[in-house]
Formats: structure tokens, C-alpha cells, sequence
């Protein structure tokens, strides 16, 4: 066992988690941070990040979260780059465990994010950030007077075509169904816009194209009978699952898994605290990530300071 007790320790290392280990190094907290062996988050499968403040020019997803780990270093930041296998909240000192490895915390900043659903194509894969994504909001303005398609059929399918309309000529959204799942009014939305259109019964199989997309092989569920759809993006909008699972019997989750959270960022563990989209399926920013890592890194402050 490690037998140094750490003030905070933090895990996940995407926005959320490096940003309160920046905040947490610089009140001289001394944070370690388990990074995962997938460091980074989301923003490493994202290509040109154009909204987050301070790059007027834009910056490379992963160039961006090595420049935020170079920041947490230079402050003090401790990292391992392993993935967390178990946690003990029952009890302070916390005990996080890194296969056989096991640290002692006196707070701890939960940051694994979420997963986004994607269709597990290999063509999928091959195409990530050079067409296909996973978020409107952020690539949606490198599609302007594009053709895309979303897949899916609830809520944030239908947010992802409407966000769309803003740039793309056209948005079609292709449902393996012959109806919709979003609510009643976002389905009333989407029919209404006339830049949006639908096709029904019918998944993707393939994503066509050379340096970048170009289009879509799609079956039909019912006939089994294949098209070919000409595109320039595909958004994959079927969902996002929270990295919460060790949590589970661990912190109180809601019904979709995710973190819940009250005052700021604490948790209904007393020390224990999340940020970042562990506990936001709204948002899932970047820029709303970083912030709630900050509110972290200053609520464990308090934290420790009022339990010393």
C-alpha cells in the first residue's frame, strides 16, 4: 500500500480533472492525479477545438489537454497513469485502489467523464474527427453548407439536427425505426424544420469516403435492402454513458448513472466531490467542464481547511 496520505487525489484527467488539479496544486494541496491509461477525455478523438477561450486560432483536442497537463505539472500535479479498479468512500482516509496499488486520500475529485455511444463500425473508427463525431456543439461550425445526417432518434438526436440547421444545408436523420423516441415537443421541432429530413427503419452500416467523408451505406431493418446516402458528416447521437461503474454501492447515482450532486460540487459523501460530465448530461462542454473542475478544486479547499 502507499502509505502517504495525499490531501486530494483526483481521478480522471480530461478538462474537469486537470483543471482542478491546477486550482488544487497552486493552493499547494499537493493533488495526485490518476489519469486513466487513456489520459485526456474526450477532447483526444477531437479534432479542431474552435470554442474554448484563449485560441483564437483553435487548437487540436489532444494538444489542448497536453497543454493543460503541462500546466497541473508546473504547479505540482503528481500523476499515474493507470486506470482506478476500486474505491473505499466508506471511511476517511479514502482508499482508491490502482491494481495492486492502493493511496490514502483525505478528499477525493471524482472527473472520469462520460462515454459517447458510438455504432462500433470500423469505418466509424477510421473516420473519427475527419467527419464523423460525437457533438454538435462542437464541430457543428466545420460543416457550413454541408449535407450530414445524425443517427438517432431521442432527445439529443433531435438537439443535434436543430443545432445543425445553423450551418449545414441540409440535416437527415436516420432512425432504425418507424418513430421517433424524443419527446413530443422536440419531435414537433424537428418535423417542423424544413432543412431537416428523416429516414426511417434504417441503420448505418458503413462510412464511405477517402481523407474524409463522403457518404453512408444504410440498410433497411425491414427489407434488408441497402442505399447509399451522399453526405459530408455523420454526428452519432444514441447517447452517453457516465464512467461511473466503480461507484456503484460507492456515491448515490441517478437513474441514468451519473453522479448527483448538490452545493456546488459536493457529493452526499462528505469529501468526496465530482465535476466535469460525470455529472453533467446537459451541458457536456469542454469550457463547463474546466469551470466545474475549478468549483471542485475550491470546494476540497474549504473542505480540508474546515476539517484539518
Amino acid at each position: 500500500m502507499n502509505r502517504e496520505k495525499r490531501n486530494v487525489i483526483i481521478i480522471g484527467s480530461g478538462p474537469a480533472g486537470l483543471t482542478a488539479a491546477v486550482y488544487a496544486s497552486r493552493a499547494l494541496l499537493q493533488p495526485l492525479v490518476i489519469s486513466g491509461r487513456t489520459p485526456g477525455g474526450q477532447l483526444m478523438i477531437t479534432s479542431d477545438v474552435e470554442n474554448y477561450p484563449g485560441f483564437p486560432e483553435g487548437i487540436l483536442g489532444p494538444d489542448l489537454m497536453v497543454k493543460m497537463r503541462e500546466q497541473a505539472t508546473r504547479f505540482g500535479t503528481d500523476f499515474v497513469d493507470d486506470d482506478v479498479s476500486a474505491v473505499d468512500f466508506s471511511a476517511r482516509p479514502f482508499r482508491i485502489m490502482v491494481r495492486e496499488e492502493e493511496y490514502l486520500s483525505r478528499a477525493v475529485i471524482v472527473a472520469t467523464g462520460a462515454s459517447a455511444l458510438w455504432l462500433n463500425l470500423e469505418s466509424e473508427r477510421k473516420f473519427m474527427g475527419k467527419g464523423v463525431s460525437g457533438c454538435a456543439t462542437c464541430d457543428g461550425a466545420f460543416f457550413k453548407n454541408v449535407h450530414v445526417a445524425v443517427a438517432g432518434g431521442g432527445d439529443s438526436a433531435m438537439e443535434e439536427a436543430l443545432f445543425l440547421t445553423r450551418y449545414a444545408s441540409h440535416v437527415t436523420i436516420i432512425h432504425r425505426r418507424d418513430k421517433l423516441r424524443a419527446s413530443p415537443f422536440m419531435q414537433k421541432k424537428a418535423f417542423d424544420n424544413e432543412k431537416i429530413s428523416f429516414i426511417w427503419n434504417s441503420e448505418v452500416m458503413e462510412v464511405t469516403g477517402e481523407k474524409t467523408v463522403n457518404g453512408l451505406v444504410l440498410k433497411d431493418v425491414s427489407t434488408g435492402k441497402s442505399e447509399n446516402l451522399a453526405i459530408g458528416g455523420l454526428f452519432v447521437a444514441i447517447g452517453h454513458r457516465p464512467n461511473t461503474d466503480i461507484f456503484r454501492g460507492q456515491l448515490p447515482l441517478d437513474e441514468k448513472g451519473y453522479i448527483r450532486i448538490h452545493d456546488g460540487s459536493k457529493t452526499d459523501v462528505e469529501g468526496v466531490f465530482a465535476s466535469g460530465d460525470v455529472h453533467d448530461h446537459r451541458y457536456r462542454q469542454a469550457i463547463t467542464a474546466a469551470g466545474m473542475g475549478c468549483v471542485s478544486a475550491l470546494d476540497v479547499q474549504k473542505f480540508l481547511e474546515e476539517n484539518s
